[in-house]
């Protein structure tokens, strides 16, 4: 095999193993946004008044070298105005989403 073909696939290779990578990351902050906003409905947190703590809200300084996809999907919940936070630090429900009672 030519060198200029094995460059080509090793390319190929590369950006494969990319494109693979950053769509288990999508399917897992996807699957953490979801058990996140079950959480929150099935505790009743739907206004700041009924705001619980979430225990994985906070990142854990521990998990070195492993993602830590809730406290990431937090905020993004939050940045996007779904999830709601109280300056006690607890979280609610900010917005009904399509689908869910």
């Amino acid at each position: 095999m030519s060198d200029n073909v094995q460059i080509l696939l090793a390319f190929c290779f590369l950006v494969v193993v990319f494109i693979l990578t950053r769509a288990g990351i999508i399917w897992k902050m996807k699957k953490t946004v979801g058990e996140i906003i079950r959480d929150l409905e099935s505790k009743g947190a739907v206004d700041p008044i009924t705001a619980v703590e979430l225990p994985y809200a906070k990142a854990n300084p521990i998990r070195i070298g492993m993602r830590d996809y809730y406290s990431k999907s937090v905020e993004y919940l939050v940045s996007e105005g779904i999830v709601g936070k109280t300056s006690q630090g607890k979280y609610y429900m900010a917005a009904k989403l399509p689908g869910r009672g």
